[in-house]
């Protein structure tokens, strides 16, 4: 071997060593930047020395979609579980203490107590205030859901605005990574972009991929439909102002397809939207549908009768808009707990409770006006505890009393609630090992880089060494040359 061929070979292994070194000191620099994905500075060899010819990025595409769509899941697993915690907590309060299975609890005790002394002007009073009690929570359980619905809604139209915007991102690197490779730059950076980006975007919806040529990529949802493809497709929603009981949520569609609530606590909602959708149009419709029929139970339970049977039944205590007229039984009536209300008459003399007749001299029970009488607050106990027909559309329909469907509702609540909790922690779980198993296969071990860093280094020390040699025997060269 020639001295200058030496020589090349020497300067061609401190130029890789530079470049390798650049690359690993890169690597180490990165290595909390979950979105990095290593670099390797791959030689090839060539007559004389080697060279560095390109700078590769770890992948691993199995696993990176195994991730993305266990992001997907654990997203809209959370928001329902999220979304569930404020709305329980808003409609039943802490512990349920707002909810209208305790008022009603509350008031069959007071009608208890009420019959035990008739005579009693405080305890009726009590019982009027027991009633209002429930009516309050039936309507402010009602108003929450509302409210709840809108803010739900309001959450979605951002949500939509933000999945637009990582759309226009990820445009922005697809078309640099497109660009990039055609001309043979390094896209390696825009690479890890656009993963971080779609990452991203799968906390909104599930998506799957395919790369096309030049790293060109499309992007669907995991139903088929078009996310993007050289642009992004249009995502569009338009939120409401207000939700009555009975009205359904707009859609969101991609591309024109609407997207999917999810169902179930264990929720098939892939992505916070579907998680949103299933909180706005199918929990929270659920619970104020079983509210409402709270409170046709309660109309019905204390509905005034007839004690001859000529006269047909009118609301009692509890009073709808509806009214005179009585809600059909076992029938759904949309928005009920919200406008259910205390009979004024009752509120103006307490013992119609005890008596009967505020709505005529017909549906008089105490026809002697006898202070001792109970037959009727004792019928009003047992009509909470008497089985009546619920709507099956409740998702806890049947034939049960009013105190135990009211109980169910809770019950059903918290049920759904358990299920999603327990499953956000398994979706979690998973997102968390998927994640760090792509990391293992595609993140930065320091330990290894420091390693490459020293044979690195060893590598520069031997080529200063050989530069070295040659140039000493250059330099005798020389001077036996003089």
């Amino acid at each position: 071997m020639s001295l200058s061929s030496a020589l090349s070979i020497a300067q061609n292994s401190l130029l890789n060593t530079s470049r390798q070194t650049s690359v690993v000191s890169r690597n180490v620099a990165e290595e909390k930047n979950a979105d990095y994905a290593r670099r390797t500075a791959v030689l090839s060899s060539t007559a004389p020395g080697a060279r560095v010819v390109v700078i590769q990025r770890a992948t691993n595409e199995q696993l990176f979609r195994q991730n993305l769509s266990a992001v997907s899941s654990w997203s809209g697993q959370t928001t329902l579980y999220t979304g569930m915690d404020r709305l329980s907590l808003a409609v039943d309060g802490v512990d349920n203490a707002l909810s209208p299975a305790t008022s009603i609890t509350e008031l069959q005790k007071a009608l208890q107590t009420y019959s035990a002394t008739p005579t009693n002007r405080t305890l009726a009073d009590n019982a009027i205030n027991a009633a209002r009690n429930v009516v309050r929570s039936l309507n402010d359980g009602a108003a929450a859901i509302q409210t709840f619905r809108v803010e739900t809604d309001q959450q979605i139209s951002t949500a939509v605005n933000e999945l637009n915007n990582l759309l226009s991102q990820f445009q922005d690197a697809n078309k640099e990574i497109v660009s990039g490779t055609a001309s043979g730059r390094d896209v390696n950076d825009a690479l890890d972009k656009r993963d971080a980006l779609l990452k991203q975007i799968s906390e909104y919806v599930p998506v799957s991929t395919f790369t096309r040529s030049n790293n060109d990529m499309v992007v669907m949802t995991a139903d088929g439909t078009t996310l993007f493809e050289t642009v992004p497709r249009s995502i569009t929603f338009q939120p409401e102002a207000a939700y009555p009981s009975g009205t359904a949520g707009n859609k969101v569609y991609i591309d024109g397809v609407p997207v999917t609530m999810g169902s179930g606590g264990n929720t098939t909602a892939g992505g916070k939207i579907a998680g949103l959708l299933q909180l706005r149009d199918s929990v929270a419709t659920t619970m104020q549908s079983q509210l409402d029929e709270v409170a046709r139970g309660l109309i019905s339970a204390f509905a005034e009768t007839d004690p001859n049977g000529v006269l047909a039944d009118a609301p009692g205590l509890f009073t709808w808009p509806g009214a005179p007229a009585m809600p059909a039984d076992g029938t759904l009536v949309n928005g009920l707990a919200g406008q259910i209300s205390l009979n004024a008459a009752f509120v103006s003399n307490p013992e119609y409770l005890r008596d009967g007749g505020a709505n005529g001299a017909g549906y008089v029970h105490n026809t002697e006006g006898g202070a001792s009488y109970t037959d009727l607050l004792i019928k009003y106990g047992d009509r909470m505890d008497e089985p009546m027909a619920f709507d099956a559309a409740t998702g806890i329909g049947g034939t049960v009393s009013l105190a135990t469907y009211s109980a169910n509702s809770i019950g059903w609540f918290q049920g759904v609630r358990k299920d999603a909790s327990t499953a956000a922690e398994s979706k979690e779980a998973l997102a968390v090992r998927t994640a760090e198993a792509l990391s293992n296969e595609t993140g930065v071990n320091v330990d290894m880089e420091l390693s490459m860093l020293l044979e690195l280094e060893n590598s520069y020390s031997a080529s200063a060494r050989l530069i070295k040699a040659v140039d000493e025997m250059l330099a005798t060269l020389l001077a036996a040359v003089r």
